[in-house]
C-alpha cells in the first residue's frame, strides 16, 4: 500500500492530471493537461475496489448501464440490447433476470460483474482494474480473475490489473511491475520477477507473503533509516530500508537496468555485473540474477 497503483490508474483513467511525464495510447501521446474527453473515456475504463460503493445504490442495474450508452450517443434503439449483451458477455445470464435488481439484491461478486460490464459498454481499448477482487469472498475471487483473463485472451482487451495480492497477479498476469514511493522499481514479462525478484525490496516483498507449509517461517525485517512515510531528495527511494544500500544509492538515483532479457530492475547492484548474487537478511537463501 502507498506504492502509487492506484494514484496511476486515476491519472491513466485521467481523473487526476499528471505532474510530468505523458500518457500513449497506442503510441498516440495524450498531454498531461489535456480535459477528460468522451472520445478517451471510450478508449480507457476504471473498475474501482469497492462495487458496493461504485454502483448508485437508488437505481437499478438497468441504469448503471444504459447510462453511459447514452451519454456515448448511442442510438436509443439499440440501448437495452446493448446492455442486455454486456451482461452476458461478463456471465450474468439471462440479463433480464439482473437488469431490474437493485445493488443491494446482488452478492459482491454478482456486483463486480456489474461494475466490469458496465466499464466494457463502451467497448473501451484498455480496463484499469484497480484491485477488483480484494473485497469479494475468496470463493467467488477465481471466477472474476477468470472472467479478466477472458477478456484479455478472447477479445485482445489490454488490462492493467492493480493488486497487492501475489498469487492473483501470479495467476493473471503476461507482465509484471512493482512499484515503491511511486516509481516502478522492478518489471518483467510474464511473472520471472516473482519467481527470480531481482531489487531488493521485490525480494522482500515476495519474502513477506506467508507459506503454509512453513507456519514458523519469520518474515525479513528491514530499518527505516529515514522515517516512517519519509523518501530520500536525491538517490535511491528505497535507500533508507534498503540491507544492500552502498554510496551510490544516497546520492544517485538508479535507472531501470537490465537483469535479463524482458527484465529490468532499478538497482545499482546490477550496473556494470554480468551476474549479481543478492542475499537478504532473513531470507535463508540468496537469489541470482543473469
Amino acid at each position: 500500500s502507498g506504492s502509487g497503483k492506484s494514484v496511476l490508474a486515476r491519472m491513466l483513467a485521467r481523473i487526476v492530471t499528471p505532474t510530468s511525464g505523458e500518457i500513449l495510447i497506442e503510441g498516440n501521446a495524450i498531454a498531461g493537461d489535456a480535459p477528460r474527453t468522451l472520445s478517451y473515456t471510450s478508449q480507457v475504463q476504471l473498475v474501482l475496489q469497492d462495487p458496493f460503493a461504485s454502483i448508485n445504490p437508488v437505481h437499478p442495474i438497468r441504469h448503471s448501464l444504459e447510462r453511459p450508452l447514452r451519454i456515448h450517443a448511442t442510438p436509443r434503439d439499440q440501448v437495452e440490447d446493448r446492455a442486455r449483451a454486456t451482461l452476458a458477455r461478463v456471465a450474468l445470464d439471462p440479463p433480464d433476470r439482473y437488469l431490474d435488481r437493485y445493488p443491494h439484491e446482488l452478492s459482491g461478486g454478482q456486483l463486480q460483474r456489474v461494475s466490469i460490464a458496465r466499464a466494457l459498454c463502451v467497448n473501451p481499448k484498455v480496463l484499469l482494474a484497480d484491485e477488483p477482487i480484494s473485497m469479494l469472498d475468496v470463493s467467488v475471487r477465481l471466477g472474476v480473475l477468470n472472467l479478466l483473463r477472458g477478456l484479455c485472451d478472447d477479445e485482445r482487451l489490454a488490462v492493467l490489473y492493480i493488486t497487492h495480492d501475489i498469487a492473483s497477479a501470479r495467476y493473471i498476469a503476461d507482465a509484471t511491475i512493482v512499484m515503491y514511493a511511486g516509481q516502478v522499481v522492478e518489471r518483467s514479462e510474464g511473472t520471472s520477477l516473482i519467481d527470480a525478484p531481482s531489487h531488493p525490496y521485490t525480494q522482500l516483498l515476495i519474502a513477506s507473503v506467508p507459506d503454509p507449509s512453513d507456519p514458523l517461517r519469520r518474515t525479513p525485517e528491514t530499518e527505516d533509516r529515514a522515517g516512517q512515510g519519509q523518501f530520500p531528495a536525491e538517490g535511491c527511494r528505497f535507500a533508507p530500508r534498503c540491507p544492500h544500500v552502498m554510496d551510490v544509492c544516497r546520492t544517485t538515483a538508479p535507472p531501470l537496468i537490465e537483469v535479463t532479457s524482458g527484465h529490468e530492475s532499478r538497482c545499482w547492484l546490477h550496473e556494470g555485473a554480468s551476474r549479481v548474487a543478492i542475499t537478504s537478511r532473513g531470507q535463508g537463501g540468496t537469489t541470482s540474477s543473469t
